[in-house]
């Protein structure tokens, strides 16, 4: 099913870690169209101004399958709101960077990016379904002690 001209729900719904682990990811209608809106008003921006593939690490996600990764059942993964991904060759932050000034996101995650390694990390976007607003809010992933710590930063 696509999801928009670039996108499916394949790639949206795809999880090694289900596979592995025997757990349905199969999302419901609502989530669908979650992932619907997800896909027009991030990621099909992002593809068309890059010009280049989008790589989908993380999509929509059941609660099991968050859970079982560590994550929380309340993710916005896990209701087809959000997505990990990057772009090869292109500098994550530079990615994060035009998302906050050409989208209308409701979270935006720089995670685990060195400054001056392109290739570190990834980006984590999410949107709120009309009618609800995001909260445009931008934070920062990163290691200290073994913990994962999310500050917020200005791109």
């Amino acid at each position: 099913m696509d999801l928009s001209d670039n996108f499916t729900l394949a790639e949206l719904t795809k999880s090694q870690t289900a596979v592995r682990k025997g757990i349905r990811n199969e999302p419901s209608t609502e989530h669908i169209n979650n992932l619907i809106h997800l896909a027009r008003t991030i990621l099909q921006p992002v593809r068309e101004y890059f010009d280049e593939p989008v790589m989908i690490s993380s999509g929509y996600r059941s609660p099991e399958l968050c859970e079982a990764i560590g994550s929380s059942a309340k993710s916005q993964h896990a209701k087809g709101e959000a997505a990990d991904f990057e772009i090869p060759g292109i500098d994550n932050k530079e990615l994060a960077t035009w998302i906050v000034a050409n989208t209308e996101f409701d979270q935006l995650i720089l995670e685990f990016y060195i400054e001056n390694d392109p290739n570190s990390g990834w980006v984590h976007c999410s949107v709120k379904t009309p009618p609800e607003e995001g909260r445009k809010q931008i934070l920062q992933a990163k290691k200290i002690e073994g913990k994962t710590v999310y500050e917020p930063i200005l791109l």
